[in-house]
């Protein structure tokens, strides 16, 4: 069987004899004459191995193998009429995919809501999610494996060599077992949570953030006592609700509900040398490299753009 590329005039010319079920007619609809519409045909079967119609001089019909071809022939011709306009799509940034990591803090508001909005917006874009932190993220980046990432650092400190779109600024918020004695305060003085055991992220995930956490026990005169070091916020919080320490989170985290904690906004002090010790604040930014030329990732960045700092829905 000879396996080589059959042209689309050809297939044209199957779908229209096999719907004519006469050559000549078949000819006037392709607005040629008949002989090179029955050659057409003939060379077709050639190439196939394959007889596609049964001739008589009184008939012409669809043999079992041209009845089978007929349905993906069409869909073949449909596709390939469709092309034009979805080469302009993707072009447009309305076809194609995104692959999106993003820190656990975004899952818990934006993020949802974003990517049902997108989606209704854009429905042939693909959005690709991956949980991720900043550091795993940065690898994905440099390996190919992610078009953009949401990432948490403190403001302005989003990783050099990406272009950054700030999301979301908040602030940080105590994490205390629910029987901590300091669980019914509001707020919780800073100066009685300094010396208390710490649950926090090791400082390769977000080390601007970590920098910031540890400042703000430097900046009081204080050494932070690390308990414990967790990666996910998730895991972070139940080791606090089994009573391993205290750990600083952003403000998002108090959508996860979890018996055994509770969380507290904490009173600002002066320091050492009467100095103002100012609470940590944390930024969610959108990230993807500054010279991506993907048109599916510039409507995505453009959607987020619209909509960062919105209440979710």
């Amino acid at each position: 069987m000879n396996d080589a590329l059959i042209d689309l005039r050809a297939w044209r010319q199957f779908v229209a004899v096999a719907e004519e079920l006469h050559f000549g007619r078949a000819a006037q609809r392709l607005h040629m004459t008949q002989p090179p519409v029955t050659q057409a045909i003939a060379q077709l079967e050639k190439t196939l191995g394959v007889v596609l119609f049964d001739r008589t001089r009184r008939r012409v019909a669809l043999t079992p193998a041209g009845e089978a071809l007929l349905p993906d022939v069409r869909e073949l011709l449909a596709r390939a009429q469709a092309l034009p306009a979805r080469a302009r799509a993707a072009a447009a940034g309305q076809v194609g995919r995104v692959r999106i990591a993003f820190v656990s803090t975004v899952g818990f508001e934006q993020l949802p809501a974003w990517v049902r909005e997108f989606r209704v917006l854009c429905p042939e874009v693909a959005l690709e999610l991956v949980e991720a932190t900043g550091d795993v993220q940065l690898e994905a980046f440099a390996r190919d494996e992610i078009d953009a990432g949401l990432m948490l650092h403190s403001p302005g400190a989003a990783p050099p060599g990406l272009a950054c779109l700030p999301v979301e600024v908040e602030p940080l918020v105590l994490a205390l077992p629910a029987q901590h004695r300091l669980a019914g305060a509001w707020p919780v003085p800073l100066a009685d949570v300094l010396d208390e055991p710490l649950v926090i992220f090791p400082r390769r995930i977000v080390p601007s953030l970590h920098d910031a956490i540890f400042g703000l026990y430097h900046a009081a005169g204080r050494t932070p006592q690390v308990a414990q070091e967790a990666i996910q916020m998730q895991t972070i919080v139940n080791l606090v609700s089994g009573g391993i320490g205290a750990a600083w989170v952003p403000h998002s985290v108090m959508q996860f509900r979890r018996a055994g904690v509770v969380y507290r906004q904490v009173h600002e002090f002066k320091g050492v040398g009467r100095r103002r010790v100012t609470l940590p604040v944390c930024e969610t930014s959108l990230v993807w490299p500054a010279q991506a030329s993907h048109p599916a990732l510039a409507r995505f960045v453009a959607f987020v753009r619209e909509r960062a700092g919105r209440v979710p829905a």
